[in-house]
């Protein structure tokens, strides 16, 4: 369990978000099914729930009034419907009113409402808003004070618990936190995981994106970014070498007669991995626009489990973060995955001569058990002549 938003005998309406369950990948909300109130929390903070758990008993009616009839929220049946709505009532906090996104934001952040400009009709503080005071750091509590109970979030806003000149504070492991560090220590333990390394001249890709940005944003209301180029390479890539697109399950060799690309996205909570279907029949525009929103409902932690489950491969951009070169760790079942990194200029030697040019590394790590190192580097060399030359995506070739 994460967060009650709502407490016993409070009123709400229906859709109205009560609570935040914190699940292995993604944050599910739990919606009021009526106008009325919570009669019984079952579960606090912090306790971990099983699926189809009782969290609480709702009643119906204004205000939980009498007569209204008692109903159970579990674990599994609210959280599934919260998906495609969120609260439809404000809150006045201080002198401010707070739409409920941005109420969620707040808490999460620990910041003070008074400090945040609200841009909504009459000043209704705004998700943007928050956000942009996320950004800018000027909303934070000056004497933020210690809560008392609250299980998870009580103890990570407790007081740091060894005072002075060197400062300590324990707090529990998210469960993706902890998911995150189980899969990666699993996937050291259980793969014979390689690296191999190659660069790749982006000035064919970069001009080609300079050319056409205007262009594509007006024609798809998205803007131009390298990972529809890199998704697609992938995608291709991945069809000409079929061991690099299949998964190990036990002793079998699963080879997946389609191309399901998983794209890292790094969020507050941590890294999730969504998941992008049949991307060889995907636009560049498609890729692009779904990659905007994977980014932004992960970061609001709206996605859905089951967008982030299969996936035959992975590509993950630490030069986003300046990561010049890393050895990226496998996503299992997957049998590999690419790194990209930071575009950065230098000295290259071309029919002879040397001249400066846009270079990036990449990494693709594979499972050797699957992969025998002259597939993973005829695949990696592959994704680099697909770049340097971007027609062949076109054609084909």
């Amino acid at each position: 369990m994460a967060t009650w938003h709502k407490k016993v005998g409070e009123a709400v309406k229906r859709d109205e978000v009560l609570a935040d369950i914190e699940t292995d990948k993604v944050v599910l909300e739990v919606v009021a099914p009526a106008d009325g109130a919570l009669s019984d929390i079952k579960v606090q903070e912090g306790e971990q729930v099983e699926s189809e758990a009782l969290l609480a008993t709702f009643a119906e009616g204004a205000g939980g009034s009498e007569g209204g009839e008692a109903e159970g929220a579990s674990a599994e049946s609210r959280g599934d419907e919260s998906e495609a709505s969120g609260a439809e009532s404000d809150e006045k906090v201080g002198d401010k009113i707070v739409a409920p996104a941005a109420r969620k934001l707040i808490a999460e952040h620990d910041l003070d409402v008074s400090k945040i400009e609200g841009t909504g009709k009459g000043g209704r503080v705004l998700k943007e808003d928050v956000q942009k005071a996320v950004k800018e750091g000027n909303a934070k509590k000056s004497a933020p004070a210690a809560k008392s109970g609250g299980g998870a979030k009580a103890a990570a806003a407790a007081a740091p618990a060894v005072e002075g000149e060197r400062p300590e504070k324990r707090v529990p492991m998210s469960r993706l936190r902890q998911t995150i560090a189980k899969r990666l220590v699993q996937a050291q333990q259980t793969a014979a995981m390689l690296t191999t390394y190659n660069e790749v001249d982006m000035t064919a890709v970069m001009a080609l994106r300079a050319q056409y940005k205007d262009t594509f944003l007006k024609a798809h209301d998205t803007k131009l970014g390298f990972m529809g180029f890199f998704v697609k390479a992938a995608s291709e890539a991945l069809k000409r070498f079929p061991d690099v697109n299949a998964s190990i399950d036990g002793t079998d060799i699963v080879y997946h007669g389609y191309q399901d690309i998983g794209v890292a996205v790094s969020t507050d909570r941590g890294l999730v991995v969504p998941v992008l279907r049949d991307t060889d029949s995907m636009k560049i525009a498609d890729v692009e626009k779904t990659i905007v929103d994977f980014g932004k409902r992960a970061r609001d932690g709206k996605l859905g489990i089951d967008e982030m489950q299969g996936g035959t491969f992975t590509i993950t951009n630490g030069g986003i973060f300046g990561s010049l070169m890393s050895t990226p760790i496998l996503n299992p079942p997957q049998t590999a995955i690419l790194g990209m990194h930071k575009i950065q200029e230098r000295p290259m030697a071309v029919n002879g001569k040397v001249e400066i040019r846009p270079m990036m590394y990449l990494a693709l790590s594979y499972d050797h058990r699957m992969i025998d190192g002259k597939d993973a580097v005829q695949f990696l060399v592959a994704i680099k002549d697909l770049l340097e030359d971007p027609a062949r995506l076109l054609l084909d070739i």
